[in-house]
C-alpha cells in the first residue's frame, strides 16, 4: 500500500524534520549510539529546585533508577522512556525527567530497564513492576504517598506503563491511582488503519515499529503483558490520560485503547494533537510541543493532588 501523503503537518515541526536522526532499529547497537548522541545536545535540564539521586532497586537483576525529587513533592510517577524497546536509558530520558518533574512538582523515579533483543520481554515489564513494588514499599524513605503513585512514558514506555498497571491489576499488586500515555505502542498486530498507512512518517516509520516488535518479542506470542492492546478486559485499571500524533503510525492503536478504557468503565482523557509526529514534541521551540508539554504535565499534576 501507498504512504499517505501527508499535507497537514504543523509548519513550526515541518522545518526540523531534516535534522532528525534515520528511523532504523535494524542495528540496535548502532541506534543507541546515535539517540545517545541526540540526547547529549539537548542543553541540560535545570534541576536546582530538586534533588536528583541515582540508586538501584534489589531486584533480580537489580534495577538502575534517577530519582528527581522537587521540593515538597508528595506523589510519584514511575517513569519509562521510549525507544522501542532496544533504545534509551537513565541519561538519554533526563532531560524529560527533569523536565515532567519540575512542570508537574511531583517525584519522578526514571527506570533504566532492560533493554531488547539482548533481554526480551518480560525482562522490561519485570523491571518496571519490580521498581513499582519497591516504590510502594518504601514510600516514607522516599517521602511519597503510597496512594498517589502513577505509572507513564512516552512511546514503547507507554505501553510498558499500560502493562504494569494491567499486571497490578491481575496480581492484586501496589495500587497505581494513575496512567499516562504520551504516544503509546500498544499493539504488535499493527492491523490498524494508521499502522497500515503511514508507513513513512517522520521519526516512525512501520518497518521501524515492527523491528521494535520483534526485537521485543523474538519468536515468543504476544500475551496482553508485552501488548495491552491484546487484553480481553480493561476494567478496574486506573484513569487514565492518553497522547496520540497525527502522522504516527501507532495512532489508532492509542484511540483505540483509550475508547476501549471508556467502555470498561474507567476515566480517560484522550488528545489527539493534530498536526505533530510521533515524538514531535521534543522541538521545543514549536507552539504544538509547548502545549503538549504543559498538558502531560497539568494531567499528571491534577491526578496526583486528588
Amino acid at each position: 500500500m501507498a504512504a499517505v501523503r501527508i499535507v497537514d503537518m504543523d509548519p513550526e515541526l515541518e522545518a526540523f524534520i531534516p535534522l532528525f536522526p534515520e528511523a532504523d532499529l535494524t542495528d540496535p547497537v548502532t541506534a543507541r549510539k546515535k539517540l545517545a548522541g541526540l540526547a547529549a545536545s539537548v542543553p541540560a535540564p535545570d534541576t536546582s529546585n530538586m534533588e536528583v539521586e541515582d540508586r538501584t532497586v534489589p531486584a533480580d537483576p537489580h534495577v538502575p533508577v534517577r530519582i528527581y525529587r522537587p521540593h515538597g513533592a508528595q506523589g510519584a510517577i514511575i517513569w519509562l522512556h521510549g525507544g522501542g524497546f532496544v533504545m534509551g536509558d537513565l541519561d538519554t530520558e533526563h532531560p524529560w525527567a527533569a523536565r515532567i518533574a519540575d512542570s508537574c512538582g511531583a517525584t519522578v523515579i526514571s527506570v533504566g530497564y532492560r533493554l531488547a533483543p539482548e533481554h526480551r520481554f518480560p525482562a522490561a515489564l519485570d523491571d518496571t513492576y519490580a521498581v513499582l513494588v519497591w516504590a510502594a514499599e518504601h514510600a516514607a524513605e522516599l517521602g511519597i504517598d503510597p496512594a498517589r503513585i502513577a505509572v507513564g512514558g512516552h512511546s514503547a514506555g507507554a505501553g510498558i506503563a499500560a502493562a504494569v498497571a494491567l499486571r497490578a491489576r491481575d496480581q492484586h499488586g501496589p495500587p497505581i491511582c494513575f496512567q499516562l500515555m504520551n504516544q503509546p505502542g500498544l499493539d504488535d498486530r499493527q492491523e490498524t488503519w494508521s499502522a497500515r498507512n503511514f508507513t513513512d512518517t517522520p521519526w516512525m516509520t512501520r518497518d521501524k515499529v515492527i523491528a521494535a516488535w520483534r526485537h521485543y518479542l523474538g519468536s515468543q506470542p504476544a500475551s496482553p503483558y508485552a501488548a495491552p492492546a491484546r487484553a480481553d478486559d480493561l476494567s478496574g485499571l486506573p484513569p487514565a490520560y492518553i497522547a496520540t500524533a497525527e502522522f504516527c503510525p501507532s495512532r489508532d492503536e492509542g484511540i483505540e485503547y483509550a475508547l476501549r478504557l471508556l467502555q470498561a468503565g474507567v476515566s480517560v482523557e484522550l488528545h489527539q494533537w493534530a498536526g505533530t509526529f510521533h515524538g514531535s514534541q521534543a522541538i521545543l521551540s514549536a507552539e504544538v510541543s509547548q502545549r503538549q508539554i504543559a498538558e502531560l504535565a497539568a494531567a499528571l499534576r491534577h491526578a496526583l493532588a486528588e
